[in-house]
């Protein structure tokens, strides 16, 4: 390996395993300073516009090499359920203002403090549910070897608009190809998307359909 590879590789493992985490907790930081008051407002509209279902929620996800975290964010549905006392499909208990904090990506604002705890990434694969981890396969797997983010490869090339299997293979790229570089790039990408509202949700459906370990 020659000196201009031996820099090359050190800085890229200096940004994957120090400069990173850095940025991300920095940028958290600030991130809360400047929209600390856009989080309470949506938190004061939900908190009434859900019937009592509370802000925020909270769910288990796997995080690095599959550590289990508590994700953080806003809660856009009601827990509304019929006769029998099962929950209605989400299209029904989506309210009006969190269809706004979805379409806008507002939903995703309190994982700043995951980012915060060291849960999560601005950039990475998007955190998904625990119950697919027996579905993956080994390659798959392989999605969980950094910390998950906000935004990630996949969310900028389809987000919930592509299959299952197309978002894993964009995520495995992303680990294999992790740089300052493709970070900033999904970045700006991401800005551009949020802006335009694209891939918020699959064509008809209010949310997505679920991993079967096929799709």
């Amino acid at each position: 390996m020659g000196v201009f590879s031996s820099i090359i590789f050190l800085l890229l493992f200096m940004y994957k395993h120090f400069f990173k985490r850095c940025i991300s907790l920095f940028g958290a930081v600030a991130a809360l300073i400047v929209v600390g008051w856009l989080i309470l407002l949506v938190w004061l509209l939900l908190h009434f516009a859900n019937k009592g279902a509370g802000a925020f929620f909270l769910q288990d996800r796997p995080g690095k090499d599959g550590r289990i975290y508590k994700v953080i964010k806003f809660k856009t549905m009601t827990d509304e359920r019929d006769s029998e006392g099962n929950l209605l499909p989400d299209s029904l208990r989506l309210t009006k203002v969190g269809r706004i904090v979805r379409s806008l990506s507002i939903d995703e604002l309190p994982q700043l403090i995951n980012i915060l705890k060291g849960d999560m990434s601005f950039i990475g694969p998007r955190p998904l549910l625990v119950k697919y981890l027996p579905l993956y396969s080994p390659e798959q797997m392989r999605r969980h070897e950094v910390r998950p983010g906000i935004s990630g490869w996949a969310q900028v090339n389809g987000r919930n608009t592509i299959s299952f299997t197309k978002q894993f293979e964009y995520d495995v790229y992303y680990v294999d190809h992790l740089t300052f570089w493709l970070d900033a790039k999904i970045f700006f990408m991401t800005i551009f998307k949020v802006f335009k509202r694209e891939g918020i949700s699959e064509e008809g459906q209010a949310t997505r359909e679920s991993f079967n370990g096929k799709n």
